[in-house]
């Protein structure tokens, strides 16, 4: 199932978005579809700036996938442009 990642510059708690606080580079990504990868995730991030990490969140009792994670850039210019460049970029 292809999807598209929303992302936002709201709270960290927005629901189906993505964020960044303005103390570090990391951004939080929702509305990752289920068959996505963190490698397709990281070629998609990367378009904005050097990735540092990303991780996908899983449930600890059925190990699928939670639907959102994370992704470090080097610095928050970087993590606020990606937030600018990729919101509703469409994946798989």
């Amino acid at each position: 199932f292809g999807g598209n990642l929303v992302w936002g510059s709201g709270c960290l708690r927005r629901r189906g978005g993505m964020a960044a606080t303005k103390s570090n580079s990391t951004v939080f990504v929702g509305n990752i579809p289920y068959g996505t990868t963190e490698d397709q995730l990281r070629d998609v991030f990367s378009q904005a700036g050097r990735v540092v990490k990303f991780r996908i969140l899983y449930d600890k009792e059925t190990g699928k996938p939670k639907g959102f994670g994370f992704c470090e850039y080097e610095d928050i210019e970087t993590a606020m442009s990606a937030i600018r460049n990729l919101n509703n970029v469409e994946v798989n």
